[in-house]
């Protein structure tokens, strides 16, 4: 059993890259396997409330429904321990890692996976700021990550990093357009309005899932109201060939009894006519 290393603080930390290079295919699965799948309250930010939660699901709502509906393959995840080779773990808020398989993990093992994350949102609210602002700018661009995005919540603030290239490690600050900053990573724009982040593809806005959640029933309320206005007429329609074959068949009725009485009163004519000339012959008759 290969031995984990540990970082300055004692905590479990991935091999390096030659570490890593140097264990057999069955090693290497049981390094990953044994890194733990958390982190303690000692390496992370303690929980922030609502607005800190809000921020942070609301987004990956979003992004997670956008991307499915694009069928694009990309992973997205929230506070998942992510271990660099030979790098103190961390689990940053939100991540996207491009052109890999959506499937449920416990962490993310760089040398396991291939690759490290390609976009990062940390959201803050309180506590030390210069974690976010600062530490965490200059080890992201450290550790390669292309683009870095913090939303400072409580002063509803946006900051966005990337990479001028690939073989960069610094970070150069994404300028706004119009309060819209570009996320080259994810294909969208990014933006802060009134107390939250909005995405947006283009100029359309991407919905939260509440938002998505609330459109759809308010098209299937739209598709049941039309549906039963549809049943309305449908029924209208029925009733009204209804009354009209009731009418015609009135008429016919009315038809055939004037048809009747005008038969019965031409026969009660022609035997009053043949009553008469038979009187008028027997009158003649008793003249004689």
């Amino acid at each position: 059993m290969v031995a984990l290393l540990t970082s300055p603080a004692g905590f479990p930390m991935a091999p390096s890259v030659e570490e890593w290079e140097a264990f057999s295919p069955a090693e290497r699965a049981a390094v990953a396997a044994a890194l733990p799948g958390e982190v303690t309250d000692a390496e992370m930010t303690l929980p922030e409330g609502d607005r800190h939660f809000k921020a942070k699901t609301r987004a990956l709502g979003t992004l997670r429904s956008y991307f499915t509906r694009q069928r694009r393959r990309i992973y997205l995840a929230a506070e998942l321990p992510t271990y660099y080779p030979a790098e103190p773990r961390f689990a940053p808020d939100l991540f996207a890692v491009l052109d890999v398989d959506d499937v449920d993990r416990d962490k993310w093992v760089v040398s396991a996976e291939g690759k490290g994350l390609d976009w990062v949102l940390e959201v803050h609210v309180g506590g030390d700021r210069k974690k976010d602002a600062e530490r965490n700018v200059a080890r992201y661009a450290r550790l390669g990550i292309p683009e870095y995005f913090l939303y400072d919540r409580a002063r509803n603030q946006l900051a966005a990093y990337r990479l001028a290239s690939p073989d960069a490690r610094t970070y150069t600050p994404i300028v706004p357009n119009h309060g819209l900053y570009e996320s080259r990573v994810l294909g969208l724009e990014v933006q802060v309005d009134t107390d939250r982040l909005r995405f947006y593809a283009g100029t359309a806005l991407l919905l939260e899932s509440d938002e998505l959640i609330a459109r759809l029933q308010a098209m299937s309320d739209d598709a049941q109201r039309r549906r039963e206005e549809e049943t309305q007429l449908r029924e209208e329609e029925t009733r009204l060939r209804e009354e009209a074959e009731q009418r015609r068949e009135e008429e016919t009725r009315l038809r055939e009894e004037e048809t009747r009485l005008r038969e019965r009163a031409d026969r009660g004519r022609e035997e009053a006519e043949q009553e008469v000339a038979r009187l008028r012959a027997e009158l003649e008759r008793l003249k004689r």
